[in-house]
């Protein structure tokens, strides 16, 4: 008959003593806002800004700028014309000036930095263009369509010498004398990581799922979506010419011309987090994915499930995005010591008991004499602690972003305070492009079926 493995409880006898129950410590995190200091940025120190994109992001960005002191919006841009209205309602300004040209923007001495959230094809031009006029840059993630553009961005920033700040949100920043944090949640994060209660960790988990038309970037056409209202010109710029199609426009994520799908949309987001909390500096070495289109047939390019498995140097990470069954937002590290997990906004840690132990398993395979001699040898090389001092190693904790946290509005706020003190944010566009590449990475191995090698020395993807 087969023996369960003994417990710790059949061998550890404290007599007298007391194991302290192990609790969970729950705790609602209090960030060090910048976007809710007690005193008004002076005039002085005002930071002027134009939205190149108002579509979604946009809005939502323009939206939380309201809730960051010492910044102004003076222009919007954007290739659709009903947008210029929807961002004026979402700055709450119907003044401001919009334009669909974003060189316009660019050639105003009163614009300082600009934000972009267009197509993510796009982002190159637009971002180098604004350099080179001598403006800050608040860049959506991903913040590269392909790796070629990344490093020209990077090229660029670094020649103008400009601030850059690439809009992932699970990364935080460090201003001068004091922590500003773009997210509690992965700041407390990396200090639960950086502390070594984890101990080694060599397996990294994560996932993204999510399960709406919504989700999956099946967005309405507006009516009065056409060619006189779209610059359909401007929009496709680079990309392969074809007649005028609002799917493609308004559905840009499905299709490679111009973005990234799952990979740009999601796992840029949880490279970011992943690089930020283990500080990761460079992408990873390899990698391997496997998916498919299942459900939404509906003419798109990129799969509705990837899961792609990546190679760092000292731990692997295995991502998956999946938008067939809405299971949120997760990333696990697993420890020698203990396990972190992050699932949507609350984060955890949960110790293992590692305190040494006799083998409960296999000497059931000894005759009784040498399974005694073996247990008595181990109590006496392993004596037990005097009594009422012995107490678990440590305690699960747990946290949670406060109510109403937005991580978009300190995000901003960090990129904003960089503006002001030319200091750069963690997320800068050296970071941006080394997450950008892990989807780049992603999507090489889906398509091609084969294991996408980062050749670093020549800055490309490879075919192992």
């Amino acid at each position: 008959m087969a023996k369960n493995p003994l417990t710790r409880r059949q061998f550890i006898h404290v007599g007298t003593g007391a194991i302290a129950a192990t609790t969970v410590a729950k705790n609602i995190l209090q960030p060090h806002l910048l976007s809710a200091r007690a005193r008004p940025v002076p005039p002085s120190d005002t930071v002027r800004f134009a939205s190149i994109g108002t579509g979604i992001r946009g809005c939502e960005h323009l939206q939380a700028s309201l809730d960051v002191p010492g910044i102004q919006c003076v222009a919007v841009c954007d290739l659709y014309d009903s947008r210029h209205l929807a961002a004026q309602e979402a700055v709450k300004n119907p003044s401001v000036p919009a334009t669909r040209d974003y060189r316009s923007v660019l050639d105003r001495k009163d614009v300082d930095s600009v934000l972009i959230a267009t197509m993510d094809h796009q982002h190159r031009h637009i971002f180098e263009d604004a350099c080179a006029a001598g403006k800050d840059v608040y860049c959506e993630k991903p913040m590269s369509h392909t790796v070629e553009d990344g490093f020209s961005m990077v090229e660029a920033a670094h020649k103008n010498n400009r601030m850059v700040a690439v809009g992932s949100q699970r990364v935080s920043s460090v201003a001068v004398g004091s922590q500003r944090v773009s997210s509690v949640l992965y700041a407390k994060a990396k200090e639960i990581y950086d502390s070594g209660k984890l101990g080694e960790v060599f397996s990294i988990n994560a996932y993204w799922d999510r399960n709406s038309p919504s989700g999956a970037w099946v967005y309405p056409i507006p009516p009065d979506a056409s060619e006189k209202t779209i610059d359909w010109n401007a929009f496709l710029g680079n990309a392969t010419k074809r007649a005028f199609d609002p799917v493609r426009f308004f559905r840009w994520r499905c299709y490679t011309d111009y973005g990234e799908g799952l990979g740009g949309d999601l796992f840029v987001h949880l490279i970011s987090g992943i690089h930020f909390i283990t500080s990761t500096k460079e992408p990873a070495q390899r990698a391997q994915s496997s998916g498919g289109l299942y459900h939404f047939k509906d003419g798109r390019e990129f799969p509705d499930l990837i899961e792609t498995l990546y190679d760092y140097p000292n731990f692997r990470v295995t991502l998956r995005c999946n938008l067939n069954n809405d299971g949120g937002e997760f990333i696990g590290f697993y420890g020698t010591k203990g396990t972190m997990i992050i699932k949507d906004s609350t984060l955890s840690y949960r110790p293992q008991d590692t305190r040494p132990e006799p083998e409960g398993y296999s000497i059931f395979g000894w005759p009784k004499e040498l399974r005694d001699q073996y247990l008595q040898k181990w109590h006496q090389d392993h004596p037990q602690p005097e009594a009422l001092k012995f107490k678990v190693d440590d305690e699960e904790e747990s946290y949670a972003a406060p109510p109403g946290y937005s991580d978009t509005v300190d995000h901003q706020a960090n990129f904003y305070n960089a503006v002001r003190t030319r200091k750069p944010v963690v997320e800068n566009e050296v970071f941006g492009n080394n997450a950008a590449i892990g989807c780049h990475l992603a999507n090489f191995a889906y398509f091609n079926k084969s294991v996408a090698v980062w050749d670093a020395s020549a800055k490309k993807i490879v075919k192992a």
